[in-house]
């Protein structure tokens, strides 16, 4: 059963990385819990049937080694949930010739968050990050808030504005 709650940008005691983010830089965002099946396979589809959203709004968050297209260190996706990741397209919106995903420890050690909560916003070390460019189609968008089964849903350009991102084309 889905529940908002913290209110519109506001943190609460035992808040993510991610709403102390985004409230100290003063970014609307409504929070979102809810109950979080351990057996599910697909997170980000729970959130949005959870959530009641549709899927094209909830976003994923996927960690990527550029070092498979001759870059060096990690880089971060963001693309809806039922979306394929184009390593080629993503690749390129990096400036390497394609990504590889990051090994689940990798990306649980530099996000600070465990897979299935890992938040665009607020991670441990600070990467390169790029949106899918149909976020910007939506007034707001749902990204995980850092937690499995709790959401944060925000406009996309403040999500933009927050990461420093770009937005490019990362769909097959």
């Amino acid at each position: 059963m889905a529940r908002r709650t913290g209110g519109r940008g506001k943190a609460s005691a035992g808040a993510t990385p991610a709403v102390t983010l985004l409230t100290r830089l003063a970014i609307p965002f409504t929070a979102h819990h809810y109950d979080h099946d351990p057996g599910v396979a697909s997170f980000g589809r729970e959130a949005a049937d959870e959530l009641g959203v549709d899927p094209a709004r909830v976003f994923k968050t996927l960690v990527v080694d550029l070092s498979a297209g001759g870059g060096r260190g990690l880089g971060v996706t963001v693309l809806p949930v039922e979306g394929r990741l184009d390593l080629k397209a993503a690749g390129a919106a990096f400036g390497v010739k394609k990504v590889a995903l990051a090994d689940s420890a990798a990306a649980e050690r530099s996000s600070g968050y465990v897979v299935g909560g890992i938040s665009p916003l607020g991670q441990r070390t600070v990467l390169p990050t790029v949106l899918e460019e149909t976020a910007l189609l939506h007034d707001t968008i749902y990204v995980s808030g850092g937690a499995r089964g709790f959401d944060v849903e925000l406009a996309p350009t403040d999500l933009v504005a927050a990461l420093s991102a770009t937005t490019a084309p990362l769909l097959r």
